[in-house]
């Protein structure tokens, strides 16, 4: 059985407030002085309000659940100590000044990318899924892309953005894709054809390196993985969860596929891309683009025709049940964008949005 491990970028707000907080390095301090010695869980990111923990690889969705609930508790411990609380937030609602990162890799970025990264403070959610290898891997990259979009509008959770509602469903997409690598891409055939593209990016200059090749799913650099990067954080852990679950599954169907000689949709990028931008501004309300006709199409049924082209693989990890109760819950509460505008109906006001985001982060 294929494992996964994900990594979630929370959002660090005062705890009174709501509003963002630069206190990363004073977390992750406060992490390395805990005796329970779970420092190597947490990281920086590349503004200082984030804070990004990874969960170790699991084969069970319900040892997965548990992993993703004990570093979002134990993040929000640490912030505790320091006035602040960690929210499961793709944006901040509330207007923000992001503060970023002083490493050098930061100043590299802040130098060459101008606005691009002072307005980056954007929380997603990155999940890995165990490949055999690169040439797998990549056979995989091939035919997951028409899927990424239905996983972006399941997980968007970035409605509002500096204050105002953007109208999208993921606002965090579209801020994510205005790095040069960001987005999708074109079907590889090989894995000698993946590093050749990346090592012609890479030498290009533009990119700083290997790590800024950011693909709605690539190779990871450092563990055997198909590292699925589209999804917003999800406010809800289940949502992570069953985000998990499908990527598992697309991960499984594709290497089926590739062993049985299908070859990968011929998509191309531009219509790609417009399956994403519809994903990011309209999350499960109302249309997406189905991924097989590249055609609108109702929401729920995209969300169904994935869980569709997963069931087999489903079934062999005795995941489809709880994938479809999850499924089914989803369609009905929708995603954390439609949580947090009923928030603000329900509250009057972003920093009520907030103060139950971070309740609902750790519930």
């Amino acid at each position: 059985m294929r494992s996964v491990g994900v990594e979630e970028e929370l959002l660090l707000v005062d705890a009174r407030t709501g509003d963002p907080r630069a206190l990363s390095a004073a977390v992750l301090a406060a992490a390395s002085r805990d005796p329970r010695g779970n420092e190597e869980m947490f990281e920086s990111e590349l503004h200082r309000q984030q804070l990004e923990f990874a969960t170790r690889p699991q084969t069970d969705m319900g040892d997965l659940d548990k992993e993703i609930r004990r570093w979002r508790a134990e993040a929000a411990r640490h912030a505790e100590g320091l006035g602040a609380s960690v929210a499961a937030l793709a944006t901040s609602p509330l207007a923000a000044d992001p503060a970023i990162g002083t490493g050098e890799r930061h100043r590299w970025l802040a130098e060459h990318y101008g606005l691009t990264v002072q307005e980056q403070l954007t929380c997603g959610c990155h999940i890995h899924v165990s490949v055999e290898s690169d040439e797998e891997g990549v056979a995989v990259l091939d035919r997951v892309r028409p899927w990424m979009s239905v996983l972006l509008a399941m997980s968007a959770n970035s409605p509002f953005w500096q204050g105002a509602d953007s109208e999208y469903g993921s606002y965090r997409n579209r801020v994510w894709g205005r790095w040069p690598s960001a987005g999708p891409v074109e079907v590889f055939g090989s894995a000698d054809r993946y590093h050749e593209l990346v090592g012609e990016m890479t030498a290009s200059g533009v990119l700083k390196d290997e790590g800024m090749v950011y693909f709605d799913a690539r190779l990871s650099r450092t563990y055997p993985t198909v590292e699925v990067r589209v999804a917003d954080v999800c406010l809800d852990p289940s949502t992570t969860v069953v985000l998990a679950a499908l990527a598992r599954g697309l991960v499984e169907t594709a290497v089926r596929q590739w062993r049985d000689g299908e070859p990968p949709a011929r998509h191309s990028v531009a219509m790609l891309r417009l399956a994403t931008w519809r994903a990011a501004r309209s999350g499960l309300e109302g249309q997406l683009i189905h991924p097989a006709a590249m055609r609108p199409a109702p929401a729920e049924a995209v969300v169904r025709a994935l869980f569709d082209h997963v069931r087999d693989a489903l079934e062999d990890t005795g995941d489809v049940l709880p994938t479809q109760e999850a499924l089914a819950a989803l369609l009905k509460t929708g995603n954390g964008a439609r949580v947090q505008r009923d928030l603000l109906r329900s509250t009057g006001s972003l920093r009520g949005v907030v103060t139950e985001c971070v309740r609902r982060t750790l519930v």
